[in-house]
């Protein structure tokens, strides 16, 4: 099995910025292998590298270019367990801080900020623009949209979605499996659960059956 070569699970949007990044990192379009379980992709190309299927891939290491929270989490463990390794993506346009914590399989944008103290689980993608500000704690395979703010000591949980252009003032906390809408504006904490929207966010109301 090549442990050179590197296997980009996804062939959507997402992928195609993970893939930017790791080529201005200098890597060959030779040593990526990208793999989709979409049946209507297989053996279709993708920004010059064919689609197969994950059986088919034997790079060792990976990273889960999916943007769905639930999926990319499944997609990690199902490689995890099949001994592959996860490999974080750090744009080389991106400003991280060296005080920073990564988690494995992290995919940080161009343009984005991670300061001093700040803690990304493993999964989490900080998108172009995005801002994580010192202290903040960014749970296991959550997604801080571009040019969304995390302010100062901000807590977000597991598989949170921070909107395009959002804002958390410093120090809230956001629970598990909460969706921020774009452009909204979270002053207070939230338990989890929902999506939230608005200037100051409010949880929209479930639909009635």
């Amino acid at each position: 099995m090549p442990t050179d070569s590197i296997l980009i699970l996804g062939a959507g949007g997402h992928a195609k910025v993970v893939l930017d990044a790791l080529l201005r990192q200098g890597l060959r379009r030779a040593g990526v292998e990208v793999a989709d379980d979409g049946v209507a992709l297989q053996g279709r190309e993708f920004l010059g590298a064919p689609v197969r299927t994950l059986a088919a891939c034997m790079a060792r290491r990976f990273h889960v270019a999916i943007g769905a929270a639930a999926a990319r989490e499944r997609a990690f463990g199902r490689l995890r367990g099949q001994g592959r390794v996860a490999l974080s993506v750090l744009h080389t346009a991106a400003s991280i801080s060296p005080l920073a914590v990564l988690g494995e399989g992290v995919f940080v944008a161009a343009q984005a900020v991670v300061g001093p103290a700040a803690q990304l689980g493993e999964g989490v993608i900080v998108n172009h623009g995005a801002v994580v500000d010192h202290d903040c704690v960014v749970g296991a395979f959550s997604h801080i949209a571009p040019n969304a703010t995390l302010g100062g000591g901000v807590t977000i949980g597991r598989r949170v979605l921070v909107g395009a252009g959002a804002t958390l003032l410093p120090g809230v906390r956001v629970g598990d499996d909460t969706i921020i809408g774009a452009g909204a504006l979270v002053a207070r904490s939230i338990d989890g659960g929902g999506t939230w929207i608005g200037v100051p966010a409010a949880r929209m109301k479930d639909k009635e059956a």
